[in-house]
């Protein structure tokens, strides 16, 4: 009876019933069972996180933190550009790889003088949120963002756009935003951390959308990155001296 019964099943709910029948045969909880679970295992070299948080005395918890900074990077806020920057602590500053400390007042003036989203559409794609630990006002996350030109930007048109596929692909970015006790954002900052992915030279934020149009700025931080002369010529000093280092043992 059990077999035909099993056999009016599809193989999903036959897969369920022969579980729960194994469940109670050797009474476990088959039903529940999950891969085995990820190691828990401490190192030396990693920062104990839980005592970290115990410690803190920032009053705004790591979840309840993460929460405000996606609330701060949504649409309707863009970290202070459509809020009026009611978002951003009067101390707020932005501080860049090569850009800044800019405060406040600067800020939305510099990103108001140029809107990136009236001439692109953009996708984020942010990932990996989390407090920092040993400074518990900061969240850490990334972005991988991917633009298409859908207006003018820099007196280029989006037809005129020189990517092939018409997107831009900056390279991944690592960002930290910096809360107040308020929960007002006191830092914005980001950081290019691989430069040889992507299509804008290696160049994230701004300087990543003026180069994958053909319109950097005439300034070496707006250019991909060079070796500097003496770099090249420090480098070439090193090759130098293990060549005559190998020839000399091979004597």
């Amino acid at each position: 009876l059990l077999l035909l019964f099993l056999s009016q099943l599809d193989d999903m709910r036959a897969y369920t019933v022969i579980s729960f029948l194994l469940a109670i045969a050797v009474g476990v909880d088959a039903l529940a069972s999950t891969p085995s679970s990820v190691s828990t295992q401490s190192y030396k070299y990693e920062v104990d996180i839980q005592e970290a948080q115990t410690k803190s005395t920032f009053p705004i918890a790591p979840d309840d933190l993460i929460t405000r900074a996606k609330e701060v990077l949504s649409p309707e806020i863009e970290i202070g550009t459509k809020d009026d920057g009611a978002c951003l602590a009067d101390d707020f500053v932005f501080c860049a790889a090569v850009v800044g400390p800019i405060p406040k007042k600067e800020y939305l003036a510099a990103l108001g003088s140029f809107k990136l989203t009236d001439s692109f559409d953009i996708d984020q794609n942010f990932f990996g949120f989390t407090v920092d630990p040993l400074q518990t006002n900061r969240v850490w996350f990334f972005s991988r963002q991917v633009a298409k030109q859908i207006a003018p930007f820099m007196g280029v048109n989006a037809e005129d756009f020189p990517k092939e596929d018409g997107i831009l692909r900056l390279p991944p970015q690592l960002f930290h935003i910096d809360f107040n006790e308020d929960g007002l954002v006191t830092e914005l900052g980001f950081y290019t951390v691989d430069r040889r992915q992507g299509n804008t030279g290696g160049l994230g934020g701004a300087f990543g959308f003026f180069y994958g149009v053909g319109k950097p700025l005439p300034i070496p931080e707006c250019q991909p990155y060079k070796r500097s002369f003496r770099f090249r010529m420090l480098n070439l000093l090193g090759r130098i001296g293990t060549k005559l280092s190998k020839k000399k043992k091979e004597e």
